[in-house]
């Protein structure tokens, strides 16, 4: 797919500076569209917006349909009518980095009491509407607030180890526990509803401003999730319902060791013979909730390092073939384009390089590995072409300060040899390059924008505690940067591209 030439800004929901100890859909994501505006951009890049499973990554997740609670905005739902706004008023106001278990503490029951406010007060249209979305997503709605309330019930513990009956979903059992958590079903339903009329709302308001929501889909799913125990005959799993074999990538100069990831691998066999359709769905429905979609980690997609769930690191993996083209000429026959681009970074072998060009699919690049040595030269914008999504830097990078700050003397020195002075910078200095180079899109993240250091840096691979913490300060994101945004677009001929604006409708939260 070919995308018009433009440029954006990483900026993930939960860094927002809304009140409530967490960035939400709220007042603070509808300043950034109006900042956006300003400058000129004609992206917006999200990570995945999932319920996280282990952790706090959205790399992480209960499900691969279903949104994140957490980011649903209290104070809008005030505004509707669905809670009492007196109700707030325990919700800090300071911005600072996210405490997760405070934030659930105090969110989740809110939530609770407005999805009850909604299905015992709303009028009838309302519920109309609810009810449809409920109709509309029941493939996976279903499946996802069932196990999100066992996974409560059994004290999250993961689902393999809950009563027998309900992890090999016995038709019985299944049935009788939907009949006993009826009204707890209907809460998650409403809630599961209130984010994606939210999640809609915000996306108006970015077409009518001509914005295209960037999102992000991981290739593989969490173990402990409502997919894997709704559809455990597609993973490759033992008669005792653990993992056979896992994910992860080889040792490499990063890690002697690998990484184990230890997600469950995908039986393609059975994927193939089911017409891919739980893939078709998942990626319909990525395209369905964002205009463009990231796939994270794309050479699993033409071979997948498969280790074995008994070893304990990486090491005694093997390369194992992916679907390769056949999943992507169906995925292509049923959803007649793919508005997609790969996360085809660091070593990549031709058949990756093919997979990805016979499917017409940008690559990406990332400048700051590009001044390591001549063979990273591949990152820097001379060897760029349109079929590429550039970056300063990613979630998973340092900022460029950070960067910079532990830089090679050679790496400064080949920067600076090809920015020339960066007076204003060298965050300023990589963000030039980007939006001159010849790649479609191009892509900064908030940190560059900000000249913010690594006390800013969103996620340090392999590095179990402390990531996605970080958030934005209030009034940051002043005139003075969008106008200087906004000059680099328009002479890089960056500027945004009409969107189709749906059909105005008075959203209900």
């Amino acid at each position: 797919m070919s995308f018009p030439r433009s440029t954006g800004i990483l900026l993930h929901p939960i860094s927002f500076p809304s009140r409530g100890g967490i960035g939400d859909f709220g007042p603070a994501a509808y300043e950034f569209l109006d900042f956006l505006n300003l400058a000129r951009q004609g992206l917006w890049q999200v990570l995945p917006l999932g319920p996280p499973a282990n952790g706090n990554s959205p790399y992480s997740s209960t499900s691969a349909f279903a949104g994140n609670p957490l980011l649903i905005s209290l104070e809008r739902l005030a505004q509707h009518g669905w809670i009492d706004a007196s109700r707030l008023g325990s919700l800090p106001d300071a911005v600072g980095a996210i405490d997760y278990d405070e934030v659930r503490s105090h969110k989740l029951p809110l939530l609770a009491e407005a999805a009850s406010n909604f299905l015992n007060h709303a009028p009838q249209a309302a519920l109309s509407r609810f009810e449809q979305f409920c109709r509309e997503n029941e493939w996976w709605l279903e499946d996802f607030v069932l196990f999100d309330a066992l996974r409560e019930r059994y004290h999250l513990r993961v689902w393999k180890d809950w009563p027998e009956e309900l992890a090999r979903r016995k038709p019985e059992a299944i049935a009788a526990t939907r009949k006993e958590l009826a009204t707890d079903l209907a809460s998650r339903r409403m809630i599961q509803f209130l984010f994606y009329e939210q999640w809609r709302a915000l996306r108006h308001s970015c077409a009518r401003r001509s914005i295209r929501v960037v999102g992000d889909i991981a290739i593989f799913v969490d173990y402990d999730s409502a997919d894997v125990w709704a559809h455990s005959d597609l993973f490759r799993l033992k008669d005792n319902l653990d993992p056979e074999v896992v994910s992860g990538v080889p040792p490499d100069a990063f890690s002697a060791t690998g990484q184990r990831w230890g997600n469950p691998l995908y039986d393609w066999n059975e994927m193939r013979a089911r017409g891919y359709r739980w893939w078709i769905q998942r990626l319909s429905w990525a395209a369905h909730t964002c205009d463009y979609i990231r796939l994270d980690h794309f050479r699993g997609f033409a071979q997948f390092w498969e280790i074995p769930a008994s070893d304990p690191t990486a090491m005694g993996g093997r390369w194992v073939d992916g679907p390769r083209d056949d999943l992507f000429i169906k995925l292509r026959e049923e959803l007649g384009g793919l508005p997609f681009f790969a996360e085809d970074l660091g070593y990549i072998t031709p058949d990756v390089h093919a997979l990805r060009e016979n499917h017409k699919i940008p690559g990406m690049a990332v400048l700051q590995f590009g001044f390591s040595n001549p063979g990273a030269h591949i990152y820097l914008p001379h060897r760029m072409s349109e079929d590429r999504v550039i970056y300063t830097g990613t979630h998973d990078n340092d900022t460029t300060l950070g960067w910079w700050a532990t830089a090679s003397k050679e790496e400064r020195k080949a920067a600076l040899s090809y920015t020339g002075p960066c007076e204003d910078g060298i965050n300023w200095g990589l963000i030039r390059l980007a939006q001159g180079s010849a790649a479609s899109l191009s892509v900064v993240p908030v940190q560059d924008v900000l000249g913010l250091g690594s006390e800013a840096r969103m996620n340090t691979p392999s590095m179990k505690d402390g990531n996605y913490h970080w958030r934005m300060q209030p009034g940051v994101l002043t005139t003075e940067l969008a106008k200087k945004l906004a000059a680099l677009a328009e002479v890089t001929d960056r500027l945004p591209a009409p969107v189709p604006v749906p059909q105005q409708e008075d959203f209900l939260a």
